[in-house]
């Protein structure tokens, strides 16, 4: 499988519902994006409502099936794939819908100067008489993610383990995609993925299936690379994902910054792909598969991009081969599913309202907005004197704490044990330090309920069992969009034909330096609380990256204004004061 698109950003997976069904909606016009695999529950009903809206026959798989989880995954990217091919194609034989396809492209696409030449010189052309140049559309692929932390076992051992039968619902699909790995290692995953024939290339040297790794840095992704080649399996992509600008969970790194990360992974590109090669053929070899030709990889990222000079900075200056563009599509109807209500509260969030929280049960940082409903339900049990969610789904039921089953750490179970547990330590603490720790437990929240929420409120599925309420976790990124945006507009934005953001919006790699400057003061008030040698040396080595990446800043500085980021002035200002302010931190 080797389609070259014709645009040059992808749309990322947000939350579970969110993006479920973006390819459905968007693949259409050329454009690639990622669905969640996380609850087949949800995935099963979305199979159902598109059956029905587009006549498409529909049979419950039901849950008393054998790895009726990979099986439902499998139906709905079938059913997906089918709808997406079929769209497709009535686009080809509709002017309308082939010309806003045409429209989409970016300005320097040689196909569609060479459509909109010809059409303007034809006004009453015949679809026939443009043939050669709609042979080259292609639609978007409908890529998978898979979060490798969530892999929780059959408790009773009937069926594989979550991420395990999602990975297996996506290989016996017959979608031609890739499979995006985020959130880390994962060997049993890795080790399950060499059970496939679908991830190894064929005679030819395809890949039917392709592997993208989303990484923060650059030492990890290598060793990750390096452990899948010597199974036989290639990293077709590494999707490099900033640490704290990005919506969904925050994966702050030690300091390392998204400049200077992608600036390695420059460098080290043709080095990485020739000594994952060589690890790659002798498995191959190991296989019966004989293959010469070293296959491609691709280097992309994605994470607060707001502006076409940043687009066209990160595509040139670091020879990316596409940009991933998140949160702004949240504002963005006919591409993501989001309920009127919630949508309104993301049209007005300011900068002031995007935060970084504790929320997420998976104990890492979770991106949130205030006001969100599921907060307010959150606090309004916890007013009631029944603090945590109910858990129905137990997908992020990890925690084994306590003997027995696992338990989910948003959940009303696992907070009533550690509140007791609290309060029998309660004369030995003080009230402030009592409400500290109570709160750190009662922050958790379900997030397997509020992130699907919108999806299944659009398609009337709600069930009494629900929690009636949506969590939505968009980046900082979201602070500089004041209203929603038709997909002509936002994709026009992205390649530069308009600008879509609000004034004084600041430079991506400035924002997310500006977080992690935050990050690290909240680390060493932390530190201080809880004095370790270990932490100090982590917070030194935190430090100095910081510095370094402000270094690497300052020597790029003179270079973005070619591409209308920011002048070097301005850009050099910001940075001054961000190296002001770390050096005069102490761990």
């Amino acid at each position: 499988m080797s389609v070259i698109s014709n645009h040059k950003f992808h749309v990322p997976t947000m939350g579970i519902g969110y993006t479920l069904d973006t390819p459905i909606k968007i693949a259409k016009y050329g454009i690639s994006a990622a669905v969640s695999l996380v609850q087949d529950d949800v995935i099963e009903k979305a199979r159902k409502y598109y059956a029905k809206q587009f006549g498409k026959p529909y049979s419950e798989i039901d849950k008393k099936a054998v790895n009726f989880r990979s099986k439902r995954i499998t139906a709905y990217l079938d059913l997906s794939q089918d709808i997406v091919d079929e769209e497709f194609n009535q686009l080809k034989s509709n002017k309308e819908d082939l010309e806003k396809c045409f429209s989409l492209l970016p300005e320097y696409s040689e196909l569609r100067a060479s459509f909109f030449n010809y059409i303007n010189q034809h006004p009453s052309y015949d679809l026939s008489e443009v043939q050669d140049l709609i042979a080259q559309l292609t639609p978007g692929q409908i890529d998978v993610n898979i979060m490798s932390k969530l892999d929780r076992d059959d408790p009773k051992g009937v069926h594989l383990s979550e991420a395990c039968s999602a990975l297996e619902g996506f290989a016996r699909s017959k979608v031609k995609s890739s499979i995006i790995i985020s959130a880390g290692m994962n060997p049993r995953l890795f080790s399950f993925m060499a059970d496939f024939d679908v991830f190894f290339p064929n005679k030819k040297g395809e890949l039917e299936k392709q592997i993208i790794l989303k990484v923060s840095d650059y030492r990890s992704a290598l060793l990750q690379g390096k452990i899948l080649a010597k199974k036989g399996l290639w990293v077709s992509e590494y999707r490099i994902e900033s640490g704290l600008n990005c919506g969904g969970h925050a994966f702050a790194t030690n300091g390392f910054l998204m400049g200077p990360i992608l600036e390695e992974f420059k460098n080290n590109k043709q080095e990485t792909i020739d000594e994952l090669f060589e690890f790659y053929q002798v498995a191959l070899t190991e296989k019966g598969i004989n293959l010469e030709e070293v296959p491609e990889q691709k280097i992309t990222a994605q994470g607060g991009i707001g502006t076409v000079g940043e687009q066209r900075f990160l595509m040139n200056h670091y020879e990316l081969d596409s940009t991933g563009w998140g949160t702004p599509f949240l504002l963005v109807p006919e591409a993501t599913t989001i309920d009127d209500e919630t949508l309104d509260l993301l049209v007005n969030a300011g900068e002031d309202d995007l935060f970084v929280s504790d929320s997420s049960p998976l104990g890492v940082k979770y991106n949130n907005i205030k006001g969100n409903s599921a907060d307010k339900l959150r606090l309004d049990r916890i007013e009631k004197g029944k603090p945590g969610s109910p858990c129905f789904k137990k997908h992020c039921a990890l925690n084994t704490e306590f003997e027995g089953e696992s338990l989910c750490t948003a959940s009303r179970t696992y907070q009533k044990k550690k509140i007791t547990e609290l309060d029998s330590q309660k004369t030995n603490l003080t009230a402030d330090l009592y409400q500290t720790k109570f709160d750190a437990i009662t922050i958790k929240e379900c997030i397997c309920d509020g992130l699907a929420v919108s999806l299944l409120r659009k398609m009337d599925e709600m069930e009494k069992s629900n929690n009636p309420v949506v969590s939505i976790c968009p980046g900082p990124n979201l602070a500089y969009y004041n209203r929603t945006f038709s997909l002509k507009e936002m994709v026009g934005h992205i390649y530069g034909r308009f600008n879509i953001v609000k004034l004084n919006r600041p430079n991506m790699f400035l924002k997310e330096l500006g977080l992690y400057v935050d990050h690290f003061k909240g680390e060493i008030n932390e530190f201080h609380e809880e004095f370790n040698k270990r932490k100090e040396r982590e917070l030194k080595k935190f430090k100095n990256n910081l510095l370094a990446g402000i270094q690497y800043y300052e020597s790029i500085a003179s270079i973005l204004p070619k591409y209308d980021v920011d002048s070097s002035s301005v850009f050099m200002q910001s940075l001054n004061a961000y190296k002001g302010t770390v050096l005069a931190l102490e761990v």
